[in-house]
């Protein structure tokens, strides 16, 4: 029972932390490996946040995530943009956009350490204990969880009941269609790009309250959210959310049953083996 509820604390939090990069992927079609960058950024913000005032740095949302979806708005417009116009197939794209944001992932991290240095930080919030089912748990991993939940639900429920929402899935699907009804492809994928890197962001205040964290932790994020992304389906928040939650799972399994120490190795193991056996992913559909 315990290793199942701190799986599933820690999949809610992965789960927020995914779709932002289902959104950057998955819609505006951007393999972004400056995603875990944004979350530390996220991270960072919380802790200078409460640092400074003392308040819950769940308020720290309030301007960390619109600043996080200007910020990857002008990424988009200035460095993504002219990278699409460019590109004659999907292929090409991909490439150009891993390169181009391998490179800006050691510009974040530079500027976060010159910023906030390289020592690893934390701070304590809600870190008194609370009974769930007779064993403690972190008050800090609970909250963290639910607003992981109440952020996601909001999410799916936009994308699916809103005409916005409703022209996001369709460029998932097929973008040249999508324009073709007078769907706005570069806007709508600009801002499908900028919403994701605001959810990264806001996964990243919510772990902040739990974690600790360094300005070159990112990449281990953005190698989670990957798989995650793969794991469930390259545009389907459904599969993100439930791949989530496996990996949250796996990875306290081993943790509490093998060593710690290998939980990320074990999120590759999963990795390849959804590779290996449903390439596709749990809800990904079948090319003909």
């Amino acid at each position: 029972m315990d290793i199942l509820i701190i799986g599933l604390l820690l999949g809610g939090t992965y789960a927020l932390m995914a779709m932002g990069l289902q959104l950057q992927y998955g819609v505006a079609r951007i393999m972004n490996l400056a995603n875990g960058e944004m979350l530390i950024a996220g991270a960072f913000g919380a802790f200078w946040f409460y640092a400074g005032t003392k308040a819950s740095p769940l308020l720290a949302l309030l301007f960390v995530v619109p600043l996080a979806f200007g910020l990857n708005w002008a990424i988009y417009r200035v460095l993504i943009l002219p990278l699409v116009r460019r590109a004659k197939n999907q292929g090409k794209l991909e490439v150009d956009s891993i390169l181009a944001t391998f490179g800006l992932s050691f510009i974040f991290i530079g500027i976060m350490v010159a910023v906030f240095g390289a020592q690893y930080t934390d701070y304590a919030y809600l870190s008194e204990a609370v009974f769930i089912f007779g064993e403690r748990y972190g008050l800090n991993r609970v909250v963290a969880f639910l607003c992981s939940v109440v952020l996601c639900v909001g999410l799916y429920v936009w994308l699916h009941k809103t005409r916005a929402g409703l022209a996001l899935r369709a460029i998932s699907v097929n973008p040249s269609a999508a324009g073709l009804v007078s769907i706005n492809v570069a806007r709508a994928s600009a801002f499908a790009f900028a919403l994701g890197g605001a959810v990264t962001a806001a996964g990243g205040v919510l772990l902040s309250m739990y974690l600790t964290f360094d300005a070159s932790y990112g990449v281990v994020f953005t190698l989670k959210a990957l798989i995650i992304v793969i794991l469930g389906g390259v545009g389907d928040i459904r599969g993100t959310i439930l791949a989530a939650f496996i990996l949250g799972l796996a990875e306290t399994a081993v943790a509490s049953l093998v060593d710690p120490g290998l939980t990320l190795a074990s999120a590759y193991v999963l990795f390849m083996i959804v590779l290996l056996v449903r390439p596709e992913g749990l809800f990904g559909r079948r090319t003909a």
